[in-house]
């Protein structure tokens, strides 16, 4: 049988081709919920110009017929914003973990193959649940308390040189890249993760932010803190938005040891020293 014939064949079962259309094999680990058993599901779809992983997916959700013919659900995935800021559609694509909506087609090989993160739990086929990452900047202050009930007036002066930092810093879209790739990240530790401790950096280094400056280093003193960092390193390469990682750690550590040294030799004034009675 020619390679049209085939083609054709496939249409005839229900696969989205076009007769002579390039065709694109994608395959896609599914998996109906957290508790459900994994499966492999192979896909043909019709190659086109300019297309991302994203709608590659939404046209096998128009017509979800694997590429034997049969019949299944369509898959399951996040997305946002499309435009590389939310960070919600991130997965394993081709066995490197990165944004569905920034992967164009045309770069990948074939098969293209896709996963969900591995270090979050699912939710179903390629959606997650990031709860982890937003917890993370709970437990470390990632806000400015301000008292939003009047005008304050333009914020405080900041440095050309800081703002250049947090800037780049601020980019974080808690994507789930630097957990993923992280030996240290697993069910079994409590490690916080580079996106949380980046986020305190960039806080700390806010002139309003400095005054919950302790707040947070003593959050990263805890248990799953900035010491349980292995300095593996994979953060700062998965990073789609070029943050400095390891330069947020190898920051913050400092930081958490002055900050307990402070403690240590400020523990009477926490403590209150008003002395005895009289």
């Amino acid at each position: 049988m020619t390679e049209p014939d085939r083609r054709a064949e496939g249409a005839t079962a229900g696969v989205p081709l076009v007769r002579g259309a390039e065709t694109l094999v994608v395959r896609i680990e599914r998996q109906d919920g957290p508790s459900a058993p994994a499966r492999w599901e192979e896909f043909h779809v019709e190659r086109r110009p300019n297309a991302n992983v994203i709608s590659v997916l939404m046209q096998i959700q128009r017509n979800p017929v694997t590429s034997d013919g049969k019949k299944t659900t369509p898959p399951a995935w996040d997305a946002a914003c499309l435009e590389e800021v939310c960070g919600s559609c991130t997965m394993n694509i081709n066995g490197k973990v990165r944004q569905a909506c920034s992967a164009l087609i045309d770069k990948l090989a074939q098969p293209v193959t896709l996963q969900p993160m591995k270090k979050f739990p699912l939710v179903r086929d390629l959606a997650v649940d990031r709860s982890k990452m937003f917890n993370a900047l709970k437990r470390i202050h990632g806000w400015i308390p301000v008292d939003g009930t009047y005008d304050l007036g333009p914020g405080p002066r900041q440095a050309q040189e800081d703002q250049e930092i947090n800037y780049v810093l601020s980019t974080c879209m808690t994507c789930g890249c630097c957990l993923e790739v992280c030996p240290q990240v697993s069910p079994s530790t409590a490690f916080i993760g580079a996106a949380a401790i980046s986020q305190a950096r960039l806080f700390n280094n806010h002139p309003t932010g400095k005054m919950q400056a302790d707040e947070r280093l003593r959050a990263l003193m805890d248990l799953g803190g900035v010491g349980d960092c292995g300095k593996a390193g994979n953060c700062v390469q998965a990073c789609p938005k070029s943050i400095p990682l390891t330069s947020s750690i190898a920051e913050m550590a400092r930081d958490t040891t002055r900050q307990a040294l402070r403690d240590y030799f400020r523990r009477d004034e926490r403590k209150g020293s008003a002395g005895p009675a009289g």
